[in-house]
């Protein structure tokens, strides 16, 4: 059957997402992070499109962003491709990286568009990433609050008040606002990679496996519960870094 054609936003607003083809890693360390961020920089003026929010997780990406001169199929075809050719050679891979067909939906209007950006400011949060949602450096609140580099930041602002000072502190709070929005995502599952798991683990103290598997068993299980909970983290992947077997951590 073949894929309907995606229906064009009045406004010319979408809520991108972008995943990795099965679920895998699209970011493996930070500089990939980065390196994404500097293509949507260098394609915005040529493609002409504004990006009103970001959120870069390990395995998909979320963009608000307005199509003003080519249409958003062929503005994520040019900016997926770039940075997929960079990341192959980075990584001596070959093939497909992201999942073939992008999903998107309109945003048409301004209160679903402070939903969608204040939903994706707090993906990390909701994912156990992070304790607030200043806290992950790969979203675009940052641009908001501090100098803005990549977003345009005056249309979201302007929705709060008439006086900039004002705007910016309604907008903070706003975006902090702990919120049950859900918009057509909903069913993604960040992955946290092995380095995250080793950093989370020395946050509580646990420096290395050896240092757990020497621990009594109740302190060593109350660490292990803890690191079961994180969104995104499997028995298995719990299994394998600490050395711990997957039955002892089923059973927590």
């Amino acid at each position: 059957m073949p894929r309907k054609p995606r229906t064009k936003s009045r406004s010319g607003i979408y809520h991108i997402i972008l995943r990795g083809i099965n679920k895998q890693l699209i970011f493996e360390e930070d500089e990939d992070k980065v390196r994404f961020i500097e293509t949507l920089q260098r394609f915005k003026d040529k493609c002409q499109y504004q990006i009103y929010g970001y959120c870069l997780m390990n395995n998909h990406i979320h963009l608000l962003l307005k199509e003003e001169g080519e249409p958003i199929s062929l503005i994520i075809k040019r900016i997926s491709s770039s940075y997929v050719y960079w990341f192959n050679q980075k990584y001596e891979r070959n093939g497909h990286l992201f999942q073939e067909r992008f999903k998107s939906e309109n945003v048409e209007d301004r209160a679903y568009f402070l939903t969608v950006l204040r939903y994706i400011h707090q993906n990390p949060l909701k994912a156990g990433l992070a304790q607030n949602v200043f806290d992950s450096p790969w979203t675009s609140i940052h641009d908001y609050i501090h100098k803005p580099e990549l977003v345009a930041i005056d249309f979201a602002i302007s929705q709060f008040s008439a006086e900039k000072n004002e705007a910016v502190r309604r907008f903070i709070t706003y975006m902090q606002q702990l919120s049950n929005d859900i918009c057509f995502d909903q069913n993604i599952r960040e992955r946290v990679s092995d380095r995250e798991l080793k950093s989370y683990m020395r946050e509580h103290g646990v420096s290395n496996t050896s240092v757990l598997q020497q621990m009594d068993r109740e302190s060593r299980n109350e660490i292990l519960r803890k690191l079961k909970q994180l969104n995104g983290v499997s028995g298995r992947q719990l299994s394998r870094v600490t050395g711990v077997s997957k039955s002892v951590i089923q059973r927590l």
